[in-house]
């Protein structure tokens, strides 16, 4: 196994540094112009209802209920904002996309919120997909894709809950993934596999951000 280089040791370290800060909520909101100032980078979080994006957020910040979690596909019905004194850039937790539990007009509403926030935020700076390891990319996860390369808004596919697949199939899905994203112009290339049961990826993830907030 190869040592990391002094490069990746030291984002790694400004990825534990910055998430060693206490992070809090700040508010949710159900229209952009709740939104606060865009004053200072922002990083999305994005992804079908139930992907764990609550509890990924949960073990980025070392916060168990930092973003409240559900087994209940739609809890999360607005946008959330996260924010850390010190630290130059907001963390954005979005409603899931696809299915979800409640009435359909209540479901159009957010997806719409979703879409709008995401082709519009001037200093959104990177839009992180989070994609189920154990069902790869969907023909939602597509669309949102394809609105995303329009709107000229970088991502990074993030899968979740690596834990739950065989090693053999983690393989599978990574390469599945990566030929669907080359075919996307605003998709970055390196994909992140993590589990937020076991903490596998997390410090990874901690430094992408940490990089973006430079």
């Amino acid at each position: 196994m190869c040592e990391p280089s002094d490069e990746d040791s030291a984002a790694l370290e400004a990825g534990r540094l910055m998430f060693a800060r206490p992070w809090q909520f700040r508010l949710g909101v159900v229209r952009l112009d709740q939104l606060p100032p865009a004053d200072r980078p922002e990083v999305a979080f994005a992804g079908r209802s139930n992907v764990g994006k609550s509890s990924l957020l949960n073990a980025l910040t070392g916060r168990r209920n930092l973003a409240r979690t559900s087994n209940t596909p739609g809890r999360t019905q607005e946008i959330n904002v996260f924010e850390s004194e010190g630290i130059a850039l907001r963390l954005i937790d979005m409603p899931g996309y696809g299915f979800a539990q409640a009435p359909k007009g209540k479901v159009d509403a957010w997806t719409a919120l979703i879409h709008r926030y995401l082709q519009g935020r001037p200093n959104l700076r990177r839009v992180f997909l989070l994609i189920d390891s154990r069902h790869g990319l969907k023909a939602v996860d597509e669309q949102i894709m394809e609105r995303l390369d329009k709107a000229a808004v970088s991502y990074q596919a993030v899968l979740t809950k690596i834990d739950k697949i065989a090693t053999a199939a983690q393989a599978d899905v990574l390469a599945a993934t990566a030929a669907r994203l080359a075919m996307h112009p605003a998709a970055f290339p390196t994909i992140i596999a993590t589990s937020s049961q076991k903490g596998t990826g997390i410090d990874i993830l901690r430094a992408e951000i940490a990089g973006i907030a430079g």
